[in-house]
């Protein structure tokens, strides 16, 4: 099992090792700040090594050639030993990034289902066919692109990271995981546990490091196919921009502001508990948070008090506290990220609950649950994206002006409609733009269905069959059935020129 204390090293070409040069990193405790252990630092040559070893082991290996079932033999016992070590995953989780311990259990659990997911998915996974009278049967199959780069936030790192890895091996490519350098260690944990499944080496390979040194490298290196990300919107458009030489296909999950839109005629308690908690929970480090509540002006003032009341209450503290709903943010930095746009927040609207420190947590990266209210769609915190336990409510007067509110950010990833006119809803739903809407609900996922967003939010679709879209190339194949017409060309002896000179 992993020692927390112990340096996660780069897992290439099936085995662990120090980075080509030597270099560490150190990865902290959020609820303390202090030092965890030291993470090997990659650099070029060791995204290279990592490279050449999923190049080879895609171009002459096993792994794409293994029929659908064999693969996902190997995703159900990387799935069953995710489940058995998922007490552990969660502490280690909790300690790399603060989420609280009861959440960090669920992510666990998420990531084995992601595994057994795509096990199962990979086998359903079929082609079109048509017939052409009695002269053609066309139809298509699913073929691995190649080697995959995939580059995970480090939000919920082991959960994300299972959700590209799971339908990257399912396809049969082979792939390279750059980690976030703020919350490494799981990732090595996941790779001791791929390792123990017995994947043919250079299937799966880990390099830690940073965006600038290992990202970039990564991004660029020729005889990478495609590049998975799930992180900032300005760190997409250049991994974008800097893979474009190489002509790879990208699949990117950006940022999001995603709006709530509650009308009046709602089910009042039911929405105040999914604001609550889809602004909160994982300490608002989510991209899909509802972070924009937009209210109907006839509940707008008693929905903003029960809100606040319930901010209030969310209990923030030691994050391996059963207890505890709320913990720290990742890292120093985010925590003065986020302090800027709460004090942002004072000058541009009312304050609502939070803003603070909590008392009594002097260390680590912690902040209350806060709430604004009456804020204007020109503001900063309307309009940017905070990546922190941190709501902003407006009100509306009318359908049409709920609407223009909510689209009214260069963002489109989720949004969410509550009201008790279900027509009403559809209507408004199908209006946002936006990636993903529940009606009625917080964010529960559906894995057959498409995620991802529009406008900032990024490009492209995982889930369900969609994620072997991106993942597989699709090969159409035409089949003669008899002896259709084909046109006979040459066949009338040699050819005559048949003009000489003149212009044109």
């Amino acid at each position: 099992m992993t020692d927390p204390l112990k340096q996660p090293l780069h897992f290439i070409d099936g085995e662990f090792r120090a980075g080509i040069e030597g270099h560490t990193f150190e990865t902290i405790n959020p609820a303390t700040n202090r030092v965890i252990t030291q993470v090997a630092e990659g650099r070029a040559s060791d995204i290279d090594a990592a490279v050449t070893a999923a190049r080879r082991a895609f171009d002459e290996g096993p792994w794409p050639r293994m029929s659908a079932v064999e693969r996902a033999s190997h995703l159900v016992t990387i799935a069953e030993t995710l489940e058995t070590s998922g007490d552990e995953i969660a502490r280690l989780e909790v300690m790399d990034t603060g989420l609280p311990i009861k959440q960090a259990r669920s992510q666990a659990a998420r990531a084995a289902q992601n595994f057994r997911f795509f096990a199962r998915m990979i086998q359903d996974l079929g082609g079109e066919a048509h017939r052409v009278g009695d002269e053609f049967l066309n139809y298509t199959v699913h073929k691995p692109v190649g080697v995959a780069g995939l580059i995970t936030p480090w939000n919920t790192p082991l959960m994300l990271e299972s959700w590209k890895i799971a339908p990257c091996l399912a396809s049969g490519c082979t792939a390279i995981l750059k980690p976030a350098e703020w919350s490494p260690i799981t990732a090595s944990k996941l790779a001791e546990i791929i390792a123990e499944a017995d994947l043919p080496p250079g299937v799966f390979n880990v390099v830690h490091g940073f965006g600038e040194t290992a990202g970039a490298p990564l991004v660029t290196h020729p005889d990478v196919d495609l590049i998975s990300f799930t992180g900032e919107t300005t760190t997409g458009k250049t991994i974008m921009r800097a893979g474009a030489d190489t002509i790879k296909r990208f699949s990117m999950e950006l940022g999001g502001k995603s709006p709530v839109v509650v009308f009046a005629d709602a089910d009042f308690d039911r929405a105040v508990d999914a604001t609550v908690f889809g602004v909160f929970s994982l300490n608002g480090e989510r991209c899909t948070a509802g972070s924009r509540l937009l209210v109907e002006d006839g509940i707008y003032d008693d929905f903003i008090t029960a809100v606040g009341e319930r901010a209030a209450s969310v209990r923030v503290g030691d994050p391996t506290k059963a207890a505890t709903e709320l913990g720290p943010l990742i890292h120093p930095e985010h925590l003065d990220r986020v302090m800027g746009f709460v004090e942002s927040g004072k000058q541009e609207a009312r304050l609502v609950a939070g803003g603070e420190r909590p008392p009594g947590l002097q260390e680590g990266n912690f902040v209350q649950a806060t709430l604004f209210a009456d804020v204007d769609r020109s503001a900063r915190v309307f309009q940017e994206e905070i990546f922190g336990p941190v709501l902003v409510a407006s009100r509306f007067s009318t359908t049409e002006q709920a609407i223009e509110l909510a689209n009214d950010v260069r963002y489109g990833l989720a949004g969410y409609v509550w009201s008790g006119d279900l027509t009403k809803a559809h209507s408004v739903a199908q209006a946002l733009e936006t990636g993903m809407v529940w009606i009625n609900s917080h964010n529960v996922r559906d894995l057959r269905m498409p995620f991802g967003g529009v406008k900032d939010s990024g490009l492209g679709r995982e889930g369900g069959h969609y994620s072997f879209e991106f993942y597989c190339e699709l090969e159409t194949i035409h089949v003669a059935l008899g002896n259709h017409h084909i046109p006979r060309f040459g066949t009338n002896g040699p050819a005559r020129e048949t003009a000489k000179g003149g212009s044109h």
